[in-house]
């Protein structure tokens, strides 16, 4: 049996469950070791279902030995963003003014993971109200990026407990949200997969709101067939969610089957100038690399210059962000009594400041772009981009008033368009980087060809964290 079962990639594991190599519980027990080992320092996790997930576990062996498997997720424990609604369980959206309360029902992607046959292993940290990508939570503490065990650098967020539980091996995958890179973001900076879904393909039923036309649910996994699997099992019309009605049905069985071949295939990389800005040239040169390696792969690889500007976008985004989420959360961030994050309080209350007329502006402009970028993309399969301009800093050094984490990634929710973020190398101080393809409006089963092909190519997505020293060290308990 592999000694290190939380690192492996879904699909690998299903293998090994279906040989009977390993066991549903032996894989339970190897993540909750690790969690039981290393989670007080990587404060990665809220809650950890340790009985539920071990008698989910037995149950899935008892079903498997009957030949009665559910799929390749059977079996497979998964963890989930805390602001997915889990009945009977809390939910504090990273949020201490939440501590305690007790959903009373639960999302409908979590349904399904679990009709799927996945063992939720419990909920993870998050920037509260899923409002920052630094992956900062003052009142709930901030995870710990688990590439330099020496500083406590961001995870990027807002998924942040996911990304972290996921690259220090503690889980093999986990769940987050994206609503203006919060799933991308950490994916780049912990060295993982991550899929923003698009809009309307995946229900957003169950799950706490940030922005309601721009928040998406997507994973974060090893590689890419993990992302193509567990959103598979998440997607699809649901009558609790009417951003779903009329989402196309996107073929996943297919985009997985066989191996992928880019001939043909137009990827377009932004050109130097739109990217050159703040930029690390470290981040450049993997950009640079990821493209030499695409067109090697048969890709055609051009280069253009984009249409939008993506500061615009970025900044549109935030309004709309700002705006919707003060809509949703104003009685909290508008209660001074309670624990709210102070800079996550204040990007609310600009949204206070947008008119009804406003919003409606910011909507129409909204469509418009989204009329430009269709037809831009006319031709093209993929945009190709740094997932972020710069690599995971010191967490004692950020500054909350600013946003570049968010560059890049924004353009995707504002747009309407899905994207995935790939590890594709690392800085001088081993810090990982990654690179981001954006596609056309549920065109995930085109993302997923191209990286999965990009992935049989390189082996940046099977880089692990070296955490051997916090393994030896004794327990520090609490996290800031």
């Amino acid at each position: 049996m592999p000694n290190d079962l939380p690192f492996h990639s879904l699909t690998n594991l299903s293998a090994h469950l279906e040989r009977g190599d390993v066991s549903s519980v032996e894989l339970v027990e190897a993540c909750l070791d690790r969690i039981e080992r290393l989670d007080a320092r990587l404060h990665a996790f809220v809650d950890v279902y340790r009985d539920d997930a071990l008698a989910c576990a037995q149950a899935a062996d008892l079903q498997r030995e009957a030949r009665l498997p559910r799929g390749p997720l059977h079996g497979l424990p998964i963890a989930l963003k805390d602001l997915l609604h889990v009945a009977g369980r809390q939910t504090t959206a990273g949020s201490k003014s939440w501590l305690g309360r007790s959903s009373d029902q639960t999302a409908t992607v979590v349904l399904r993971l679990v009709a799927a046959g996945m063992i939720p292993l419990g909920k993870t940290h998050m920037v509260e109200f899923a409002f920052g990508g630094w992956g900062r939570n003052a009142p709930m503490g901030t995870p710990w990026n688990p590439w330099d065990t020496a500083t406590h650098r961001v995870p990027g967020g807002s998924s942040s407990g996911s990304a972290v539980a996921v690259a220090a091996g503690l889980v093999p995958a986990a769940i987050g949200s994206d609503t203006g890179g919060s799933v991308r973001i950490p994916a780049a900076l912990c060295g993982l997969t991550g899929l923003k879904t698009t809009y309307g393909l995946v229900s957003l039923a169950g799950a706490v709101p940030l922005s309601t036309t721009l928040d998406s649910i997507g994973p974060l996994a090893h590689s890419v067939d993990d992302a193509a699997l567990l959103t598979a099992a998440m997607a699809g019309f649901d009558p609790r969610d009417p951003g779903t009605r009329g989402a196309p049905r996107i073929d996943f069985a297919a985009a997985l089957a066989g191996e992928p071949d880019l001939r043909g295939l137009r990827i377009t990389c932004l050109a130097p100038a739109e990217i050159a800005g703040g930029t690390d040239d470290e981040v450049l040169k993997v950009v640079a690399d990821a493209a030499a390696a695409l067109r090697d792969l048969g890709a055609v690889v051009d280069e253009a210059r984009f249409p939008l500007d993506f500061a615009e976008l970025m900044t549109r985004n935030g309004r709309l962000i700002a705006a919707e989420a003060y809509a949703v959360h104003r009685a909290a961030v508008e209660d001074a009594a309670l624990p709210i994050d102070p800079w996550v309080r204040s990007r609310m209350l600009t949204g206070k400041a947008i008119s009804a007329a406003d919003y409606i502006a910011e909507l129409a402009a909204r469509q418009r772009a989204m009329a430009r970028y269709a037809e831009w993309m006319r031709g093209r399969d993929a945009l190709l981009t740094p997932t972020l301009p710069i690599t995971a800093t010191p967490v004692a050094d950020v500054d909350e008033a600013t946003t570049p984490l968010a560059t890049f990634t924004r353009a995707a929710n504002y747009l309407g368009a899905c994207a995935l973020s790939l590890p594709a190398g690392f800085s001088a101080a081993r810090l990982p980087i990654g690179v981001q393809l954006m596609g056309a409006p549920f065109a995930e089963a085109t993302l997923i060809a191209i990286g999965r092909a990009y992935q049989r190519a390189t082996d940046w997505h099977l880089r692990r964290p070296d955490l051997s020293a916090w393994d030896r060290a004794p327990r520090i308990d609490g996290n800031t």
